[in-house]
């Protein structure tokens, strides 16, 4: 049986609740002008899918600004400017992928860099 897939505002509202109201980046809590996103931690480019496993909460800004820069290349420059970077939310993320990816299988272009930017991140 096919399970259908949340959409874009509803994989959103999870992962607030999941997560917490707080940009993984930078810290700032989503309210005011301060709008949450959706962030793939891999990206839809290195073969990352749109699913609740592979997203976590960011403001616009850093969404917009980390570009295709790597999650351990971004947390550091995110560190630099002073940002409190979640990086436990980042690790427990992408290690919930990589077991939902071996349930679900597929994804093998993903894999690679999954499990490289789990490695960096963990210093």
């Amino acid at each position: 049986m096919h399970v259908a897939q949340a959409n874009r505002s509803q994989r959103l509202e999870q992962i607030l609740e999941r997560d917490g109201p707080t940009c993984v980046w930078c810290g700032r809590r989503f309210e005011g002008l301060v709008r949450a996103t959706t962030e793939h931690l891999v990206p839809r480019l290195k073969g990352g899918p749109s699913w609740l496993e592979n997203e976590v909460a960011a403001c616009r800004r850093c969404n917009g600004q980390r570009g295709h820069a790597s999650l351990g290349d971004w947390a550091d420059e995110c560190e630099r400017r002073g940002w409190p970077v979640d990086r436990a939310r980042l690790v427990r993320t992408l290690e919930e992928l990589t077991a939902e990816i071996a349930r679900r299988g597929g994804q093998r272009r993903a894999r690679p860099w999954l499990a490289a930017q789990r490695r960096r991140l963990a210093r």
